[in-house]
């Protein structure tokens, strides 16, 4: 079969996908992208003219449309150049959040495209004004709404949807649900996975050490900012620190702003660090930054503690990973961490911006290892059971085999076409930019 990708950063959410097709051989792979330095053997990368910046004369909340209109043209030139040199693809698989999908039909009609639809921006129910301590005062709420212009003509192609948790299929108008399937990403079990000796041998990563009579907890953020509960973590460390001698605090995140607004000076860690630093102990809280896969994923195999916030909103992969290496997970009490997190089976959760309440239940997980061990294997299950990156492959296949009629892979499940929650399995041992800065990668 024939495909052509298409993600503003290559190869963005379809690494994996990509890797399943060129490992069973036989499939022509374009991929569409601006210029980056990502490659991949036998992917043919295709690169468009990155789009000049928007013009301070265009509306500041049509800036984003305006923006996504540039790329939709630079796809549209891509795409026409592509056909050019004699490539027609079976089906177009892209990402709809910047506009590069939005032109394909004139180029390539009649071609099926799966587009991920990732977000659908609400004034209510979601991120805006989720914490009153960032509140968004209404004159905004237009520009919050500006937002779902690329998603509106999205769904007007009338084409083929997927989105990756039933939370973000909810967020969408009951009118274009219908043409969105739920496709759970997974994450490959068999490096994200409990390793029972990482309590009983010292590890180091950066400047962190931790030996086996200490207790670990764990943060994970692509950059620690109020979205991802940084500032709720970082408020309930003095408590949990000055009840435990034997705690050290590992902290994964870089210091820029993914999502929501940034603050009025400095960085999130700066601002935090201000409020709380003179109770926080430097040689047992460590900023580690960014740091390299294989540590992140020792990280949370020996994590005693590993705390995932976020405001309603997308789910990060680490939440994923964390659960699929038997860490005993602490979520916040958002849609968009219980359909992950139930708790007491999978996790605990407790309310997304109570630093006290995070204080006591990081401790009752510390302090009793017959829940945090139930926990732990409790979250594994649910990761075999719900989030196998090889169950996700064949359901993404499955999807394309569906929309183009053709036939890609052995039977397989229909991705899920339901409106009920899906329900907690019950663990078979004994013991997923806000609203204010653009749209999620």
């Amino acid at each position: 079969m024939r495909f052509l990708f298409v993600h503003q950063n290559f190869p963005g959410q379809y690494l994996h996908i990509v890797r399943d097709l060129l490992a069973e051989g036989g499939h022509e792979i374009v991929f569409m992208t601006e210029p980056n330095r990502n490659n991949l053997a036998g992917v043919r990368k295709v690169t468009y003219a990155r789009p000049p910046a928007t013009h301070a004369a265009v509306h500041p909340s049509a800036r984003e449309f305006d923006m996504a209109m540039r790329r939709a043209e630079a796809g549209y030139a891509g795409a026409n150049q592509i056909k050019a040199l004699g490539f027609v693809p079976d089906v177009i698989i892209g990402h709809h959040g910047w506009g590069e999908l939005l032109n394909l039909c004139d180029v390539f009609p009649g071609v099926p495209i799966l587009g991920y639809f990732e977000f659908y921006y609400r004034l209510d129910g979601t991120d805006v004004n989720f914490d009153p301590e960032f509140p968004m005062s209404d004159d905004r709420y237009g520009a919050v709404r500006a937002k779902n212009g690329v998603n509106h003509l999205a769904i007007a192609l009338e084409q083929h949807g997927q989105t990756p948790t039933h939370w973000q299929w909810r967020t969408y108008p009951e009118w274009a649900r219908e043409r969105i399937s739920i496709i759970r990403e997974g994450v490959d079990l068999d490096v994200c996975k409990p390793d029972p000796m990482a309590r009983r041998r010292n590890l180091g990563v950066g400047n962190l050490k931790v030996g086996p009579k200490q207790k670990l907890i764990t943060y994970v953020a692509r950059n620690l900012e109020p979205y991802r509960g940084f500032h709720t973590f970082m408020r309930a460390l003095p408590a949990v620190l000055a009840a435990r001698r034997d705690v050290v605090v590992s902290i994964v995140g870089g210091d820029e702003v993914s999502y929501g607004a940034a603050p009025a000076s400095g960085t999130w860690r700066s601002q935090l660090m201000a409020e709380v630093g003179d109770r926080i102990d430097p040689d047992r809280v460590h900023f580690l930054g960014r740091v390299a896969y294989d540590d992140h994923v020792k990280l949370l195999q020996r994590s005693d503690a590993h705390v995932y916030f976020s405001y309603p909103f997308v789910a990060s992969w680490s939440l994923r990973e964390a659960l699929a290496t038997g860490a005993p997970v602490i979520g916040s009490d958002t849609a968009t961490v219980t359909e992950f997190v139930h708790h007491e089976t999978t996790g605990l959760v407790t309310p997304t911006l109570d630093h006290d309440r995070l204080a006591e239940t990081t401790l009752r997980m510390l302090e009793d290892r017959k829940l945090s061990t139930r926990l732990g294997a409790g979250a594994r299950d649910y990761a075999a059971d719900n989030l196998d990156l090889k169950a996700y492959l064949r359901a993404f296949r499955a999807e394309i085999e569906r929309i183009t009629g053709q036939s890609l892979a052995p039977p397989a499940s229909a991705p899920v076409r339901k409106t009920a929650k899906p329900k907690a399995p019950a663990p078979r041992s004994a013991a997923k930019r806000g609203a204010l800065a653009g749209t999620a990668v």
